[in-house]
This record gives structure tokens, sequence and C-alpha cells, in this order.
């Protein structure tokens, strides 16, 4: 007697051929639109780039063209895989979000990841103008909204300074002057020297007028020879 344990999933070739027609498509339109959002992440040095959501987005679209092919002609529940992709989506989401120096990190990439496992359902299904146009509002919403809030002043993200000096007491004071004169205060200080010179360096988390205010008057202490900022790799 022979065992088949493949017997309920076996397609013949003429019907491989014909999944594999309709797939080609959608899964390459849901790798198109899924890059062109990663790429934007990318650029803008966030988490979860190109790679993460063209394949998140293949995957959604893939497993949504797979649940109403497994499901058969007969069976009228043809979205039972593509039912469980939500939840798949919301546990990856979730390890983006970390909590750093009293703060949520990552949001926006989980959103992000949530929506292109959407917009890759949609490939899947076959929905190729809903999901383009998805693909375009998620994009506009993150480069558009973006900078809104930094134009008008309303979002506040992280930025690493360092201080570069010969006197790291002067320097040091320096600092906690310019954040007085800020209302910032002066937190998570690492110190080094390479030689004579020394480096002081300090995360702040405020708007961006607050920012070029704070760099502005560090350039103007005596004691800082140079000032240098740079985007917390951290920040979402």
């Amino acid at each position: 007697m022979t065992i088949t344990f493949a017997q309920p999933l076996a397609f013949d070739q003429l019907q491989q051929i014909v999944v594999l027609n309709g797939a080609v498509g959608r899964l390459l339109v849901a790798c198109l639109l899924g890059g062109l959002i990663g790429l934007d992440r990318e650029l803008n040095h966030k988490a979860a780039g190109v790679r993460t959501n063209l394949l998140i987005c293949m995957g959604a679209a893939f497993f949504t063209l797979l649940s109403a092919v497994l499901a058969g002609d007969g069976n009228l529940d043809k979205g039972r895989v593509a039912s469980n992709i939500v939840q798949g989506v919301g546990f990856l989401g979730a390890g983006l979000i970390m909590h750093n120096r009293s703060r949520v990190n990552g949001l926006t990439s989980a959103a992000t990841v949530f929506v292109v496992a959407s917009i890759g359902m949609a490939c899947g299904a076959g929905l190729y103008a809903p999901a383009v146009a998805a693909a375009a509002i998620v994009v506009a919403a993150l480069e558009l909204v973006g900078l809104l809030e930094r134009r008008a002043n309303l979002k506040v993200y992280s930025m690493v300074y360092e201080a570069r000096g010969v006197d790291q007491q002067l320097i040091l004071s320096s600092i906690l002057d310019a954040m007085d004169a800020a209302g910032q205060r002066l937190s998570n200080i690492e110190t080094s020297s390479i030689g004579d010179l020394q480096r002081v360096s300090f995360p702040l988390t405020t708007s961006r007028r607050q920012h070029q205010r704070l760099r502005e008057k560090l350039q103007t202490e005596p004691a800082i020879n140079a000032i240098f900022s740079y985007y917390d790799p951290e920040e979402d």
C-alpha cells in the first residue's frame, strides 16, 4: 500500500502552471510597492528598510494567494490562511517597538509594517489599483506629514550632540549653561579623550527650533572648539 502524504494538496502540472501565471504578476507588484515604501524608510535612516518591507509585502501577497488556492473551488472559506496574516504582522510589529530614555520608539516602523502587509494582501487578491493607491498614500503620509510637522515645529525628535575641546570641565560647564538656558535637562553624558582632544556627547529630545537654538548657543562657547550633531540611531 502506497501512502501519499501530500495527496490532499496534490496539484497536477497544468494546475501549477495556472497558479504560477497568476502569481508572478501579483508577487512582483507586491515586491515593487513594498520596496518603494521600504526605500522611503531607508532614505530616512529608519528601521525596517527596503528588504524588510519588500519581503513582508510579498509574503502577505503569497499567503493571500495560497489561501484561495489551497481552499479549492468547493470551499467558500478562502481566507482562512490570509486571516492569520494580521496576527503574524502584529507580532512582528511589536518587535520593532522599544522603550528608550522614557520614550517609546518604533511606533511608525511598526505601523508601516502593518500597512505594508495590507498592501501585500491587496496585491495577492489581484486588487492592484487599491494597492497602488494605498502605497502612494503611505509614502505621502511619511514624507509630507513629516515635513509639515518639522516646519510647524510640532514634532520632537532626538539628536546626539558631541562637543570637542581641550578642557573637559569647561566643556561640561558650557554645555550645562546652554542646556539651562534652553530649559533642558542634561543627562546620559558620555566623555572620552583622544590625546589632548576631549569629547563630550549627550542626547537631547526636543523640537527642530530648540535644536537649532541650542546648536547656535554651543557654537558661541569659547571652551567648545567644535560641535557636531547626529540623528539618534534609536529615533523612529
